[in-house]
């Protein structure tokens, strides 16, 4: 029997006890790139949330998309985090040492005929699809493969991942920083990748095992990834597991309005270190773009908590001048 559950309600009261218990948030970089301003102000605005509500903070170092890691990215995350004065409590979870875990839940998921085998390339989704699609969702997936059933995977002579069934459902969550949020599964990719034919997990399901498995009770990450909300909060529910609240704050972007890259000039975390900019200075100018200081200046981290504020945070996206970088000592 298929998954058939009043999910929306259920996740309304969960999220509700959640947020009763001690807060704990996290850090989740990924090294299949350098750190950059953007991943900076993110990273602040999660760390000082956690703080500020006496919680705790956990890392995690998301390298399951194994053939893009960067050699060295692991370490120069360590030292682009502690430069900014960003700590954590417990173990670093890394996910490249948690296949078990990730199969266990995948299991799961069959048991209750919540996924089935797509052999779908992305040229053949693309191919199908006849409305645009954002960044991360990708094109709407056309339903081929849903008539597939568990079993018949075990005949399968070609490479096929595993897709988790939305039956095009609706999603209303709350957002702490946008408010109500409501999304229809259909209209953002529909039914989504949980494994894939690699042999590895997909994004959705790995940073939900691995946010349960640290006990993470909020998430502050950029709003270019509120899309992924309902698929992970399906999840949830499939696992049973209560979902955390979720804060989706605005990227930071260059003066053409897109997200930071090179055509912006070196925003790495690393080249502004290595050219002489103090990371207060810099924190001042993340937390002048927040609203917390009336101009930027140099400060510290926790000199941040008595004046944090989430609803302080401008709602449309933080654009990062040339002059602005000029000012805190680093030449574009």
């Amino acid at each position: 029997m298929l998954y058939a559950i009043a999910w929306r309600q259920v996740f309304v009261d969960k999220s509700a006890k959640a947020m009763q218990q001690r807060i704990v948030g996290r850090l989740a970089p990924s090294p299949t790139g350098a750190q950059h301003v953007g991943n900076a102000r993110t990273y602040m605005i999660a760390w000082l949330s956690a703080r500020s509500q006496n919680g705790q903070i956990v890392l995690r170092i998301e390298d399951i998309d194994s053939p893009r890691v960067k050699l060295g990215a692991v370490e120069q995350i360590y030292e682009d985090l502690r430069w900014l004065g960003l700590d954590w409590d417990g173990e670093v979870l890394v996910q490249t040492r948690r296949l078990f875990a990730y199969e266990a839940a995948l299991n799961k998921l069959k048991e209750q005929n919540l996924v089935y085998p797509c052999t779908c390339t992305r040229s053949d989704i693309e191919r199908a699809a006849s409305a645009p699609h954002g960044e991360h969702e990708g094109p709407t997936y056309p339903g081929t493969c849903t008539f597939r059933t568990i079993q018949e995977a075990e005949s399968l002579t070609i490479p096929y991942a595993w897709r988790f069934r939305t039956e095009g459902r609706h999603c209303e969550f709350s957002d702490r920083f946008h408010g109500k949020v409501a999304l229809n599964l259909a209209d953002i990719g529909g039914d989504f990748v949980v494994w894939k034919s690699a042999g590895t997990p997909a994004y959705q399901l790995a940073v939900v095992v691995d946010d349960a498995a640290q006990g993470v009770t909020e998430i502050v990450r950029g709003d270019d990834l509120i899309p992924s909300t309902p698929r992970q909060l399906l999840l949830y529910e499939a696992l049973t597991w209560s979902p955390p609240s979720f804060v989706h704050v605005p990227l930071v972007v260059g003066p053409d309005g897109r997200r930071l890259a090179k055509r912006h000039g070196d925003t790495r975390l690393c080249a502004l270190r290595d050219r002489g900019v103090r990371a207060e200075a810099l924190l001042g100018l993340l937390a002048h773009s927040c609203g917390w200081l009336d101009r930027p200046e140099p400060v510290r981290l926790r000199d941040l908590l008595p004046v944090f504020q989430l609803d302080t945070i401008p709602k449309h996206p933080f654009v990062l001048t040339a002059a602005a970088l000029e000012a805190i000592g680093y030449n574009v």
